[in-house]
């Protein structure tokens, strides 16, 4: 019976053990942590969007082929995904019409944690917690697993779902990259994704809880990335989905010192021609009324303050330039940032070792036979909404599945 050892019991990982161990290896998955899968206990506050309503492959981020992600990515397509969770962990998901993304029915993300564990259990894997591998590494029997105070273990493969560095406080360090790297694997610069940004000193540090849909851009250079949906002030910047999903754009402009991104950002559904007819004399109407039927009302005081322009002004009294002055807040408005949370808050890890150097089938090491790599340590990462899940399930099953083949070929 093939002997294969998996680094890490989160989403990948665990996936990873469950499919290893159903192909009929003898597997044995190793936690650091006493409890294991943090990042699902603490995704989708705590409610775990366990994927998304639908896929648009375009939306991933990769420094590496995007063809090769795309077979990754496809390898098990999200109506399977759903069917394994519904019906192999019986774990009901619902729809959140609003988000477009899937819940466990009982919005209880600690149901999606210990309903993997129970089913790699049930599936004959052995699970050791508290257990804290140093490294691996080819060995006369296959591979090496070293561990800290304990003698080191021998298997045919190892599948390493160690994930990257974000929220560190889960258990994440870095290691198996550190690893891959050391064992000849190319890793893309790695940087903090999905994370909300800071603005020091704050501009809207008094909008701090207000909450409204808006279209950002972030551009530096060749790179762009948009997103439409919820943003958060904070008392130190910005958060939610569209933030965190255009974050990558900013953070990577610091980290290689390039030019600020510039971030822009679209307040309300409405382009320049609504805005323009929003704007027209109407009656005694003031700037601030019109703005104030389509923002909530200090947002929209806070951007006039921007543009210099008296609120209580009537329209019909508001010269050109200040209307195409308001007109352009609103509608392609700069939204003012100097850094982000970083790793601390981010939801991923951006960058990761090199897709091209992965068998997309099977997820194994074109450098090394019997080393599997899955999850967040790849170079690929997916928007707020279950995309990062859906992409954890996909490798680590792949994984899985490889790693319990002889030779590294495919079951199907």
């Amino acid at each position: 019976m093939r002997r294969v050892a998996v680094i890490g019991a989160g989403a990948a990982g665990s996936m990873a053990a469950i499919f290893a161990a159903s192909a009929g290896a003898q597997t044995l998955l190793l936690e650091r942590t006493k409890d294991g899968g943090r990042k699902i206990l603490i995704s989708g506050g705590g409610r775990c969007n366990v994927l998304p309503v639908r896929v648009d492959e375009s939306r991933f981020v990769t420094d590496s082929s995007p063809n090769i992600l795309r077979k990754m990515v496809r390898s098990w397509p999200l109506r399977e995904q759903i069917a394994f969770f519904e019906g192999e962990l019986g774990i009901p998901l619902v729809e959140e019409m609003e988000s477009g993304k899937l819940f466990p029915a009982s919005h209880r993300a600690r149901d999606v944690r210990d309903g993997l564990l129970a089913l790699a259990v049930r599936r004959g894997v052995r699970i050791m917690m508290n257990t804290v591998v140093t490294g691996f590494a080819p060995s006369a029997a296959g591979w090496r697993i070293d561990r800290e105070g304990a003698p080191p273990l021998e298997a045919d493969a190892v599948i390493v779902a160690t994930g990257g560095l974000s929220v560190p406080n889960t258990g994440s360090d870095g290691l198996g990259l550190t690893v891959a790297e050391r064992l000849g694997h190319t890793v893309h610069p790695t940087y903090a994704a999905l994370t909300p940004i800071t603005a020091e000193p704050a501009p809207f540090a008094q909008l701090a809880g207000v909450s409204l849909p808006v279209t950002l851009t972030a551009r530096a250079g060749e790179r762009t990335a948009t997103a439409t949906g919820g943003f958060l002030f904070t008392h130190h910047g910005y958060s939610g989905p569209v933030v965190l999903d255009v974050s990558h754009v900013a953070v990577r402009s610091r980290a290689e010192k390039a030019s600020q991104a510039r971030i822009l950002v679209r307040w309300t559904g409405l382009g320049e021609k609504e805005w323009e007819s929003a704007l027209r004399p109407q009656g005694s109407r003031t700037v601030a009324g019109a703005l104030r039927a389509e923002l909530p009302d200090r947002l929209a005081r806070a951007l006039l303050d921007m543009t210099s322009v008296d609120p209580a002004r009537v329209l019909s009294e508001l010269r050109r330039d200040e209307r195409l002055r308001v007109i352009e807040t609103l509608v392609r408005g700069v939204l003012p940032w100097t850094g982000d949370e970083g790793y601390k808050k981010a939801e991923v890890t951006g960058g990761g070792v090199s897709l091209s150097e992965i068998d997309p089938r099977t997820m194994e090491s074109r450098k090394h036979p019997g080393l599997f790599l899955c999850g967040e340590m790849l170079d690929a990462f997916g928007p707020i909404g279950g995309y990062n899940f859906l992409w954890a399930w996909a490798t680590g099953r792949a994984a899985g599945l490889g790693a319990a083949a002889a030779g590294g070929k495919t079951v199907r």
